[in-house]
């Protein structure tokens, strides 16, 4: 049986993945009975889609998978506390697990600004596990963003 641990790494290879082609670096996989079926990453920039979010894109895909919109008895992993886009298709999609990395201060809608994914008015609700492997994930997201940062500076200076 696999741990949390092992399957938020294969999300993060996929944030890394993200990066290298100048997406912010979000990975999520969706995994039933210990077997993956839909692994993606954040392609906003890539495909001009503001919501092409890692989760909305693995929600697809599993659905597409097990031809079915419902997916229960799934869980779905992912290096960033989803959004309230997001934390609404996990809800929709019926899944009952979310595990993720970490918290988002500007947009979390999990934990940090709201809970969706426990608010007992909603027809569904998620099982939340938060923190595994926060620390790498943070720090992808930090120098990625740092990196943004330099490099717009080095644009505007050679401007």
């Amino acid at each position: 049986m696999f741990t949390d641990t092992y399957w938020m790494t294969q999300a993060l290879e996929l944030a890394k993945r993200a990066a290298q082609m100048g997406e912010v670096p979000v990975g999520a996989v969706i995994v039933r009975n210990d077997r993956l079926i839909a692994t993606a990453h954040n392609l906003r920039q890539t495909d001009a889609n503001p919501i092409a979010h890692a989760e909305i894109l693995a929600i697809q895909s599993a659905a597409r998978q097990t031809g079915d919109w419902r997916l229960t008895d799934t869980a779905l992993y992912v290096t960033l506390e989803p959004c309230s886009m997001c934390a609404g298709a996990i809800l929709l999609a019926r899944i009952p697990r979310l595990i993720y990395a970490t918290k988002d201060p500007k947009s979390g809608a999990v934990d940090t600004l709201f809970n969706l994914l426990s608010d007992q008015r909603l027809n569904h609700q998620a099982e939340i596990r938060s923190g595994v492997m926060w620390q790498e994930s943070r720090e992808l997201l930090q120098s990625f963003f740092r990196q943004r940062r330099e490099n717009k500076v080095e644009s505007c200076r050679s401007g």
